[in-house]
């Protein structure tokens, strides 16, 4: 079996179409150009910090010189990643009708998006499910300890921690006494011997964490869309609350430069013949072009040229690609409607 060249779409092959308009009962098969959007998928850390309710004597009383002080949340904008997603362009319908000879083998997606000719389009798995993760590196919240009676009946805070900074140091004398085999009652085997361990350390944390209070940091993910235009957009991202409006005077500015170009296809005339080619209704799309250029804080996050569907120009197959006994197999681009593959 030979394949037919890519090259064969060549500026001899080319002719530039409009997006045609259907008539009212017009028996025809329709399809439509893509539309590219731009997306952009940042990724940010959200680290959340919990006082502790005796933060004030973690120092004193445990020797804790790394409490948390204060309850907030800080954001951290680490990268992003530029991506497209495709949308019907319905502004650009195209309608093959019923010809002698030449068979309607098109191949259109449940999106009215040309996908093919003659050709079995691959089955698209779907995405991997991935379910939302606990926080990185963190146990989850310690359960609440019942307080012993010294503790409820503290006169006042430094009192109430001073307690509870006893009943600490008490846990940890028990766990060594039991490591060590300096108790009478000691667990019968060792799986017992560790569900007992497991509770004290699970009890001394909880205990803990009212003095260090706690940290957690939360990996998360934005997906934002725009439209390829060279006005670019400008948003915004605040360390206290992650992704806000231009009202918050505390937020830095994330610019998305873009610089697009439309394209323009040129039919080159053949000066050996007075006609060019015959053209099928058949049209594909060669898209244009939008740099994109994402900065924060004066820093390229990433840049990267995106082809853009509704930037392109509508191009009609020649006839002569389907004369012979055998059809040509021709593959587009769900994305911009350009051709990937011809072969016979």
């Amino acid at each position: 079996m030979k394949k037919m060249s890519i090259l064969l779409l060549g500026a001899m092959m080319m002719s530039a179409v409009h997006a045609q308009v259907l008539e009212e009962n017009e028996s025809a098969l329709v399809y439509y150009s893509p539309k590219t959007e731009i997306t952009l998928e940042f990724i940010y850390l959200e680290e959340h910090f919990e006082r502790g309710l005796y933060a004030d004597y973690a120092e004193a009383m445990l020797g804790i010189t790394d409490a948390v002080m204060e309850t907030k949340k800080v954001c951290t904008l680490k990268d992003v990643r530029i991506g497209t997603a495709t949308t019907t362009d319905y502004n650009r319908p195209h309608k093959v009708a019923n010809e002698a000879g030449f068979p309607l083998l098109l191949t259109i997606n449940d999106k009215g998006l040309l996908l093919g000719y003659n050709i079995v389009p691959k089955e698209k798995k779907g995405p991997k499910h991935d379910p939302k993760r606990p926080c990185p590196g963190q146990k989850p919240e310690a359960r609440v300890v019942p307080l012993s009676e010294d503790v409820l009946t503290a006169a006042n805070p430094e009192a109430q921690a001073h307690e509870i900074a006893k009943q600490i140091f008490h846990l940890r004398e028990t766990r060594m006494y039991l490591l060590n085999g300096e108790v009478e009652h000691a667990p019968a085997d060792g799986k017992a011997m560790e569900l007992v361990l497991n509770e004290l350390n699970e009890q001394e944390r909880a205990l803990t964490e009212l003095f260090t209070g706690r940290k957690c940091m939360h990996p998360m993910h934005k997906t934002v869309r725009v439209e390829p235009t060279n006005d670019g957009e400008l948003l915004f991202f605040s360390e206290e609350n992650g992704f806000t409006d231009g009202d918050n005077i505390d937020a830095d500015t994330i610019e998305v430069r873009m610089a697009c170009t439309q394209q323009v296809v040129q039919p080159v005339e053949d000066k050996k013949k007075k006609k060019g080619p015959q053209l099928t209704q058949i049209v594909y799309n060669v898209p244009g072009n939008c740099a994109v250029n994402v900065l924060y804080k004066g820093r390229s996050l990433d840049k990267r040229a995106i082809p853009v569907a509704q930037l392109g120009m509508d191009v009609s197959l020649p006839k002569s690609w389907f004369t012979g006994k055998e059809l040509p197999k021709i593959t587009f681009s769900e994305k911009t409607g350009n051709i990937v593959s011809v072969s016979k």
